[in-house]
Formats: C-alpha cells, sequence, structure tokens
C-alpha cells in the first residue's frame, strides 16, 4: 500500500502567496462599489444640473391670465362727477393723504384733486405715472394739469384687476423684478433670512451645524438651518416635507443652483416663488400678490413697516397671520425692524416712526380678483372659443374687458335696493327672489355689467347666461316690427278681441288680456303699449309665426324656436343675455352688433394676440325701427312702464317693455336711454308664482338702476323716408294738431291714411275763434 504524499512547507508558501488575502480582496470591493456610487452621484447630478436648470431659464411658473376691467379715461369737459371719480379711485385702492407725493396717492379738496397716478403698460401704449391736477364745475371735469402747470388732453387710470383664470393647483402671483421691489425689501428678507447669503454657495455649513445642534438638544426636527438658496429649491421644485432624503437632495440642488446664476437672479426668483398666505382655496406666492393681499396696493408702494411685516411673514404665514393674529404678527413685525436697524440697515428715525404704526392690514380677506364671477363668467366663455384652457392659465395672457366698475356697483346696488323694497311690500310672497341683470352700451354693443344672481359675489349658476326663462311680452316687438315690415301702420286698426287657435293635438289656444277684457278697435301703437295680448295674438298670426320668428333671429336670438303660436305672448325661454342683444338691435337703429365683453387681449410681454372690434350689421331698416322706437317710448310715457317717470326726470328719454310669463312666474324689463341699455329679470329657482308683474318688480330695479346711473337721453333722429303726420286716434284717419284727440305720428313716407276726419275746423265760427286765438296769442 503507497503511502500519500504531504505537500511540502514550500509548497504551502507558494500557494499562500498567490491566494489574495482578506483586506485586499475587501479593498477592491469598496474601490469598486466607491467607483459605481461616484458614477451614480455624477450621473445623479448631471441629471439634478439638468433639472435645476431647464426649469430656471424655462417657464418657471404656470402665471394665471389676468382679466382687466376698462380704464377710466379722463379728459376736459368730461361730464364726471367728483364722488363718481372718488370711487372709482377708492376701488383702485388709492390713498387719500394730505400730500400725494408718490404713486398710488391722491390730495382731495371741495373742486379739486390732485392724483398722482401709477400709471400703467396698455397695449396700444405706456401710459406714464403723472401727479396731476384736476380742477371740477357743475358737475364736469374743467381741466387736468400736470405737475410743471401743461394741460393734458387725455389720461387714463390704471384698469382694475378683476380676476385670473387658475391653473389646477390654485397657485396665484403677481410676478415683480428684484429693481421693482421696495426699500428694505431684499435687506430684510437676507437680514431675517440668510445674512450670509452674498458669501456662500447655497450651503451654509454653520448653519447646518446650528440647526443639527439644535435638533439635538430638542430631541426632535425643529430647524433646518436652510440658506434662502435651499428654500427656493424646496418650494421651487421638491417638497414641504421635513425628511432627510429631502434635505440631503436640496443640498446638492441648491449648489448647482448657485453655481450657474447669480445672487439677485436667485432673489427675485425667491420674491416670486415664496408662500405667504392664503385666500380660500388660492394660495398666495410671491411679494407682488402678497402686497395686494394684505395692504390693496402694489409691493412698489409698500412702506418700511409693512415690508417688514411681509419679510417676518416668510418663517409661518399662518403663524403670524396679521388678520388672525394681529399680536403675533406685530411682535414678528417689531422684531424684523430691529434686526435691521441693529444691523444698520435703518436710522433711528426710521425704526422708531415704523414701530409706532399700526399693522395696516386691510380688513378685507380677499382679493378684488373674482369680485364680479358672473362677468369673469361670459369673459371664460368668450376666450376658450379661441385659447386652450393650458394657455389661460398658466401663459400670463392680460385680458383687457368693457366692465365698467361703476356702472357694475350701481346696478347691484339698484338689484338690492329694488329687492329689498319688494320684500319690504310683499312679505312673504316676495321671499326667495333670484334674480339676473345684463347691462349693456347700445352705442358700442359692450356689456358694462353683469350679475348672474341676487349674490352678486357667489360663483355657482350664472343666471343672466344660463337661466332659460319664458320671456313674456318682451317678445312683443319683433311681432310688431315684423308688422310693419309687411306694411301694417302704428295707426293700423287691431281687434282686441278674444280668438281661438285649435292646436294640431287637439287643444285650444285662447289667450286672454292681463285685465281679462276685451277693448274692441284700437292703433297699433297703442296695442304695444298697452301690451295687450289678444290684438298681439290676431296680428302675429295675420304676419306669421314663421315670420315673427326669423324677425326675432335678425334682431339677435339665436336658439332654435318652435312655431308655436303660445310664441307670441313669450311662452318659449331666452337668457337674459340673448334678451339684450335682441333690444340691442332695436336701440341701435336695426344695426345687430354682437355682444362684446373682450376688447383686447395680449401675452405676458404685452405683444397683441386677439383684437375684439367694433362690428355691426344692417339687420331691419331703420325706418321701420324707428317707428318701434317710437312705440317703446309710448309704453314708458304712457304705457305699461309709465311709473319710469315718477322717479326719473321728465327730460330723460327712454324706451323698453315690461314683460310677465304665463302665470306670472317671471318678472322682465328692457329698456334703454340713450348710451345705457338693461334687461332685470325677477323670479324663483322653483318657478313658482311672483306677487308682481314686470312692471311691479323688473322695472322698479330697472328704474333704481336709471336713476342712479343719469344716462344720456334716447334722441331717436328721423332716418330718410319717415314723415310725422297727424292722425285721428279714435279713427286712425288724418286730423289736425288743432283736433281734440289727435296725435303726431311716424310713418314711412307715402303710407299715412290719406282720407282725412272732419273735426270742425271748416266750422266758420270755429274759424273765427282760431283765428283771434292765433291774433292774440
Amino acid at each position: 500500500m503507497s503511502k500519500k504524499r504531504t505537500p511540502s512547507a514550500k509548497g504551502r508558501r507558494s500557494r499562500q502567496k498567490s491566494k489574495p488575502s482578506r483586506l485586499g480582496r475587501f479593498l477592491r470591493w469598496l474601490f469598486k462599489l466607491g467607483l459605481v456610487l461616484t458614477v451614480i452621484a455624477a450621473a445623479g447630478l448631471v441629471y439634478l444640473d439638468a433639472q435645476v436648470r431647464s426649469k430656471f431659464e424655462g417657464k418657471r411658473w404656470a402665471v394665471p391670465a389676468k382679466v382687466y376691467a376698462r380704464p377710466l379715461e379722463l379728459y376736459p369737459g368730461q361730464s364726471i362727477a367728483m364722488d363718481e371719480l372718488k370711487q372709482e379711485l377708492k376701488t383702485l385702492n388709492y390713498r387719500f393723504v394730505r400730500r400725494a407725493d408718490q404713486p398710488g396717492a391722491v390730495e382731495w379738496a371741495s373742486s379739486r384733486a390732485r392724483i398722482y397716478s401709477r400709471g400703467f403698460d396698455f397695449p396700444d401704449e405706456v401710459e406714464p405715472s403723472r401727479n396731476m391736477l384736476l380742477s371740477f364745475s357743475g358737475g364736469r371735469l374743467q381741466s387736468i394739469k400736470s405737475s410743471d402747470g401743461r394741460s393734458l388732453p387725455l389720461v387714463r387710470l390704471e384698469p382694475m384687476l378683476i380676476g385670473g383664470i387658475y391653473p389646477k393647483s390654485n397657485e396665484d402671483r403677481d410676478l415683480i423684478k428684484l429693481e421693482e421691489a421696495p426699500p428694505h425689501l431684499a435687506q430684510a428678507l437676507v437680514t431675517v433670512e440668510d445674512r450670509a447669503f452674498y458669501d456662500h454657495w447655497g450651503v451654509s455649513p454653520k448653519g447646518i451645524a446650528r440647526a443639527m445642534w439644535v435638533n439635538i438638544r430638542e430631541g426632535r426636527f425643529v430647524q433646518g438651518g436652510s440658506t434662502l438658496t435651499q428654500q427656493l429649491i424646496k418650494n421651487f421644485y421638491l417638497t414641504s416635507d421635513r425628511t432627510l432624503s429631502r434635505k440631503l437632495l436640496e443640498l446638492p440642488m441648491a449648489m448647482l443652483l448657485e453655481l450657474h446664476y447669480d445672487k439677485d437672479e436667485i432673489l427675485e426668483a425667491y420674491l416670486n416663488e415664496v408662500y405667504l398666505g392664503q385666500s380660500g382655496s388660492r394660495s398666495i406666492h410671491g411679494f407682488g400678490l402678497a402686497s395686494q393681499y394684505y395692504f390693496a396696493r402694489p409691493v412698489q408702494e409698500l412702506e418700511l413697516h409693512q415690508v417688514a411685516l411681509l419679510a417676518g411673514m416668510v418663517k409661518g404665514p399662518s403663524w403670524y397671520d396679521p388678520r388672525r393674529n394681529p399680536d403675533r404678527a406685530m411682535e414678528r413685525r417689531n422684531l424684523v425692524l430691529k434686526m435691521l436697524f441693529e444691523q444698520g440697515q435703518i436710522s433711528r428715525d426710521e425704526y422708531d416712526q415704523s414701530r409706532r404704526q399700526t399693522l395696516g392690514v386691510v380688513k378685507q380677506r380677499s382679493l378684488h380678483k373674482g369680485a364680479f364671477p358672473a362677468y369673469l363668467d361670459l369673459v371664460k366663455r368668450k376666450l376658450r372659443e379661441e385659447y386652450r384652457d393650458e394657455d389661460l392659465s398658466s401663459e400670463g395672457l392680460r385680458v383687457f374687458t368693457s366692465l365698467d366698475p361703476l356702472v357694475q356697483t350701481r346696478a347691484e346696488a339698484a338689484l338690492e335696493t329694488g329687492i329689498g323694497r319688494l320684500e319690504k311690500r310683499y312679505g312673504k310672497r316676495a321671499k326667495e327672489l333670484e334674480a339676473s341683470m345684463v347691462v349693456t352700451d347700445p352705442q358700442t354693443g359692450e356689456v358694462m355689467a353683469l350679475i348672474g344672481g341676487r349674490d352678486n359675489r357667489y360663483t355657482g349658476f350664472n343666471r343672466a347666461l344660463d337661466a332659460l326663462r319664458p320671456i313674456g311680452s318682451l317678445v312683443k316687438p319683433a311681432v310688431y316690427l315684423a308688422a310693419l315690415e309687411q306694411g301694417y301702420t302704428l295707426a293700423t286698426p287691431l281687434e282686441d278681441e278674444p280668438l281661438s287657435v285649435k292646436m294640431p293635438d287637439g287643444s285650444v289656444w285662447q289667450p286672454q288680456n292681463f285685465d281679462r277684457r276685451s277693448h274692441g278697435v284700437i292703433p297699433l301703437h297703442r296695442s304695444l303699449a298697452l301690451s295687450y295680448n289678444q290684438s298681439t295674438a290676431r296680428l302675429g298670426m295675420n304676419v306669421g309665426l314663421d315670420n315673427v320668428i326669423d324677425m326675432l333671429h335678425r334682431l339677435g336670438a339665436e336658439r332654435d324656436l318652435k312655431a308655436y303660436p303660445s310664441l307670441l305672448l313669450g311662452a318659449q325661454a331666452l337668457s337674459p343675455l340673448e334678451l339684450a342683444s335682441v333690444y340691442q338691435t332695436i336701440a341701435a337703429n336695426g344695426f345687430r352688433m354682437p355682444l362684446r365683453v373682450i376688447r383686447r387681449v395680449t401675452d405676458a410681454e404685452g405683444e397683441e394676440l386677439s383684437r375684439y372690434p367694433f362690428t355691426l350689421k344692417q339687420q331691419v331698416k331703420p325706418e321701420l325701427v324707428h317707428l318701434l322706437q317710437y312705440a317703446l317710448q309710448e309704453v314708458a310715457r304712457e304705457g305699461t312702464a309709465r311709473s319710469v317717470y315718477s322717479v326719473l326726470p321728465d327730460n330723460l328719454n327712454v324706451g323698453g317693455k315690461t314683460g310677465t310669463s304665463n302665470d306670472q312666474r317671471d318678472s322682465w324689463f328692457a329698456g334703454f336711454a340713450g348710451n345705457r341699455l338693461a334687461v332685470v329679470w325677477l323670479g324663483r329657482d322653483d318657478n313658482s308664482q311672483l306677487p308682481f308683474t314686470g312692471s311691479g318688480g323688473a322695472l322698479r330695479v330697472w328704474t333704481e338702476f336709471m336713476r342712479r346711473e343719469s344716462p344720456e337721453p334716447f334722441l331717436a333722429t328721423r332716418p330718410a323716408g319717415v314723415e310725422y303726420v297727424w292722425i285721428d286716434e279714435a279713427t286712425g284717419l288724418r286730423s289736425d294738431r288743432r283736433c281734440e284727440g289727435s296725435r303726431q305720428l311716424p310713418f314711412l313716407t307715402g303710407t299715412a291714411p290719406s282720407e282725412k276726419v272732419d273735426c270742425g275746423l271748416d266750422n266758420p265760427v270755429r274759424r273765427s275763434l282760431d283765428w283771434f286765438r292765433n291774433w292774440f296769442d
């Protein structure tokens, strides 16, 4: 049996040298791991660098479209009361002071006002900030002079910002540039939040060490030690979660941001990004919007104590909310002022004077934006016909509208007053009333005011646009205009007697007058003025339902209308806005002007994207419309709307039509003066019966609005082809102005009756009496 061979000592040593040691294997593994981690870290840094640069150099924020009201234009000779101007300035948050020495300030006297305007970058030109003196006399603006004594022919105040179209995040901000920030804002931020801001590279080791010590001492995460750059990274790129992973990611991103951009760029981005409060569902970002939210003024006009408050709120907008926690906010503000003083940023006098100031926060908890939700709803619908929602909510578009805040305010006040009186008069029967109102300029077709419901700040159902209600007698002008187009005249006799129309389903339509009486034979113009249903229905059936529908479409009604006889008395439904379009055409002498709410749209840099010019198309001959206008003025003078002149001055010529739907469920009035047209609807959402008619309800609101508005009188210029002839009311025959019961009516030339009534003027005794009367006169 052979012996086993054992390895020699030399062989064992040789094999041990060739086999790697455990330390060597570990070091090589560690090297490889480090290499892999280095590659991963490098790739991560490259990715982070790309992310940082991409967002910071691109579109940094989704900026909502901003919607503006019309600007108030001022010029010598303008009819404007000082109280109206004062109201406009208050709406724009001008400050009434003893000395107007900075933009946004006003000096007010009995017949003069010194206004230091803010200026505005309009689409057509830049309106500079001006220090100007305005002189008034007799309800007119007599002169406008600049600070150096020059006469100014025209100036425009900045338009009110009435709303925005927000992204899904509901974030909102007014972007500002660093050079636009008020004095001490940047200093206060740096002093309070990051004194070494201009010395570090995005991260402060001292700050981190200090925060770590505080956190260890407290046994929990209470301080972050973040620089302004880190805070910007957190808000701009990451989340607000207090986690270690987020904190570790924040550090390299802050250094990368500092590597590519200078301090002023970073500070400017911080001014626009920082969160400073909440307005309902809308979060307030940036000092530009915060200035409006808390102080109702542009950020450039902030005073030192206001700057200190906003800078102090950065630490905790909810904790230091000056409306909910005024004492806490005051303490924080004064601490910021003290720090500025100790750092030599402000003088002792500035420090002492600012500490004595109140917080100066406005009472309202919301911005002017969204103050007119019904109007803004109409603007959005028009914009979405041309623009995507994403563009409207993120591209910073500027939308200039025709909303007149003064007219809107008067309309809201008239509605509130009118409904209040109705509730007082009718008690429980007038409860739960709803309302809507549309106001336009009949000369331009611009919508100047819009009310979508009794609660005019409610953002829900917009009754001015979406409430389709039977329009009652507001349809009648279209019936009578169609008749005039077919050869009827204002003097044509109509039978106001019962009639029956058999319907295809076998039922019988039998319209009745409101007073349940018949009135025999009456002239056409009286039938319209007194709103008789029986004579109107007979007339409409003779004219033809299709012709009446065609007239309604030509006047401005766009929806499909059914050729039912009940259409003649307004059984079919339209919205208040559609009715405003119909009566707009009537007031504009037969020229249809599409109702305009938007004047222009520009991008964020002021480049024009869309313009909505004044357009019109002749839909009905002006001679025919002139006859109808006469009859609608008669409605106000002698007909169902004659109560207007118990409130309005007799020289304010107006025209219009009352409307009451079947079973008295809707109260309407549509009427116009020279430069104002308004449609008013009153009713209930449950469609229950009202205790009043169109003349007893909507007309009263309309009258109250016109009283407040003081519009120009309606002057119906007689077109060529129209002549005025004296007519005997009883017979409809030609008469003489000296005859009893005669009145002057307009006719298309050649259509007046030729037969003349004998009222005794040819009697010798009568002629002698007339001769003596004229001789003594």
